[in-house]
């Protein structure tokens, strides 16, 4: 099939409210780099946004890019006490892993996180051709940054380090998740185990594509732990801790405040940014400790992806009867 000729890019991001303003940013900088001849539609997965926010999120569309919202309540609602979170994440982060059972009339979708700036046209992004491979992404630099979350990678999750993918950004081939059924085999994997994770939907993620990934260059998804790259990033991801709305000596926040400036939530992203200088260092200092003890914990533990996926097997095929039954 050629992308090219498709008429509209389905680009998808996952929001509640608290992250709307920063959702306002990444979509301006979507639409000022998008190209002159693509027309692109944005869906925000969400379980219930604020009214009046919201709505000045769905005012940014333009005659090229749609802006629609989807509940997907339904699909969470049943899982979502087994769901495992920590630190600043909510459910919103497993919506992803329902993009390709909602939307049956694509073939392939982006996903972008909410705490992104685009800088290129992610057109270019869209077309890459994927074959059969589940998704295009980029290695994570923050797990290959240092020794310890390293360990967890490859010692926690069973992936390599070097191929352990970020979630964040995803070309997804929707078709090849529909055929190999991820969404039901998530569901069977967090029914039966309930693994503990520290990166929740990524390590399912990671776990149910592997060896179906086409690795990216990290300008599709240059995360702000440094500025080690040779000219523009097409994406930068302000994950982790590395938000500039929160802290200044973050690599890339100019561009960040560049697209911030051109939304209606400007003043709202300035006030946050106030109210965490007298906080959030500490804050952060908490977060990072108990990620260690965390990633020790799930490293040793007999009950982890690697250990427990080396001795049982994923089925290939999974009926809806076993997925709620189990």
């Amino acid at each position: 099939m050629n992308y090219k000729n498709e008429n509209i890019m389905p680009v998808f991001f996952s929001s509640d409210d608290n992250y709307l303003p920063f959702l306002a940013v990444s979509i301006r900088s979507l639409i000022d780099n998008l190209s002159s001849g693509r027309r692109c539609h944005i869906h925000i997965l969400n379980n219930g946004l604020n009214d009046a926010s919201v709505r000045r999120v769905l005012d940014m569309a333009t005659d090229r890019v749609q802006i629609s919202l989807v509940d997907v309540s339904h699909k969470i609602a049943p899982l979502a006490e087994k769901l495992d979170l920590r630190d600043y994440y909510t459910i919103s982060i497993y919506f992803r892993l329902f993009i390709a059972s909602l939307f049956p009339q694509y073939h392939r979708a982006i996903y972008l996180d909410a705490d992104i700036a685009v800088n290129g046209d992610i057109t270019e992004l869209y077309e890459m051709p994927l074959g059969n491979r589940l998704v295009a992404a980029i290695p994570d630099a923050v797990i290959a940054s240092c020794p310890l979350y390293q360990s967890y990678a490859t010692d926690g999750v069973g992936i390599p380090y070097q191929r352990y993918f970020n979630s964040g950004v995803m070309l997804m081939n929707l078709d090849q998740f529909r055929l190999q059924q991820i969404e039901k085999k998530f569901v069977y994997l967090l029914n039966t185990y309930h693994f503990e994770t520290v990166c929740p939907d990524q390590d399912y993620l990671n776990v149910l594509c592997r060896d179906q990934v086409l690795y990216l260059d990290k300008g599709w998804n240059k995360m702000a732990i440094d500025d080690q790259y040779d000219g523009v990033p097409n994406l930068i991801h302000y994950n982790n801790f590395f938000k500039p709305w929160q802290i200044d000596n973050v690599c890339y926040k100019d561009y960040f405040w560049t697209y911030a400036e051109r939304t209606s939530f400007i003043d709202e992203i300035r006030a946050i940014r106030e109210e965490c200088r007298h906080h959030i260092a500490a804050a952060h200092r908490k977060g990072v400790k108990n990620l260690n003890r965390s990633v020790n914990r799930i490293v040793a533990s007999d009950c982890n992806f690697r250990r427990v996926l080396a001795r049982d097997a994923i089925p290939d095929y999974i009926s809806a009867e076993a997925v709620y039954e189990a």
